[in-house]
């Protein structure tokens, strides 16, 4: 059997932060751009998504076999 779950993880984490699918940090006009879908030179989605894969497969030991 093999475990799904680091290739379906990772494939969510890249869609939903993918710079301006939910938010956009900073966005043109505010703060905060929601849904926008456009990127900005500071976006912080990378060091977000090595920290969050890594809390669903090491600490919270997520496995899916299929």
């Amino acid at each position: 059997m093999k475990d799904w779950a680091p290739s379906i993880i990772d494939s969510a984490l890249f869609a939903f932060l993918s710079p301006g699918v939910i938010f956009q940090l900073p966005g043109k006009h505010r703060p905060v751009d929601f849904m926008n879908m456009k990127t900005s030179w500071a976006t912080p989605g990378s060091p977000f998504w090595p920290m969050l894969l890594m809390s669903f497969l090491v600490i919270l030991q997520a496995h899916l076999y299929i």
